[in-house]
């Protein structure tokens, strides 16, 4: 334990402002999304680029290669989100079966082909619990950019793997960040269950549709559409 306190006073010594600010625009980014805010993407966006940057220092391949992933799907759904000008924001619903299948997809075929790649062409000291880290995280940002509440659970079974790599790696801030993000997760998806219910709900109407539109994001005149 006193090394562990040691190591995190270290690391918050040594914090360079470029990480500080990925950690603020990743807390950020989660907060929104717990919030159903499409203005997640633009932030997870840049905090992901600041990602990039920082992870390859730090011999985690999968992770860069993760982070590169999360640009494009929150480019997806970014675009996924605000498309239809005068039809209702995609609503919070679970995923459907085909969806499951597709989602396991992403992790076991995401893990192994991850795997294979990390062995063979990189460096990397710990190529399963990255693979692992990252496909499950794949999975639950593809599930993210459809609306579907199970991202949350993807998503934090990526973090609970994620939180002791980054630490392995010394990558302490990353670490505390990670574990915010699950801590954040858990209410995100307590969030969009409350949503859900709502909105399948029989007294819901136009002023629940309306509320839903708000908390979207998705306006024409906050997006000028």
């Amino acid at each position: 334990m006193q090394s562990w306190v040691a190591l995190f006073i270290d690391q918050g010594k040594a914090t360079t402002w470029l990480e500080w600010l990925a950690v603020v625009l990743g807390v950020a980014e989660v907060l929104l999304a717990k919030a159903n805010k499409v203005w997640l993407y633009p932030t997870g966006i840049a905090a992901t680029l600041l990602s990039i940057y920082l992870l390859v220092n730090a011999a985690l391949y999968a992770e860069c290669l993760l982070n590169g992933y999360y640009v494009v799907m929150s480019v997806y759904g970014w675009y996924y989100w605000i498309k239809k000008r005068n039809e209702p924001p995609v609503k919070v619903t679970y995923a459907s079966r085909q969806e499951w299948v597709t989602t396991l997809l992403i992790v076991f075929a995401g893990w192994g082909l991850l795997y294979l790649a990390l062995v063979n062409f990189t460096a990397s000291t710990v190529p399963v619990w990255d693979a692992w880290v990252s496909s499950t995280a794949w999975a639950g940002m593809w599930l993210l950019a459809r609306r579907k509440i199970e991202n949350w659970i993807l998503l934090n079974i990526s973090n609970l793997f994620a939180i002791p790599l980054l630490y392995h790696k010394n990558l302490v801030m990353f670490a505390v960040l990670t574990l915010i993000l699950f801590v954040v997760a858990i209410f995100g998806y307590i969030e969009w269950r409350r949503i859900i219910r709502n909105t399948d709900s029989p007294n819901s109407d136009k002023g629940l549709i309306n509320s839903t539109f708000s908390l979207s994001g998705n306006t024409e005149a906050q997006h000028g559409v």
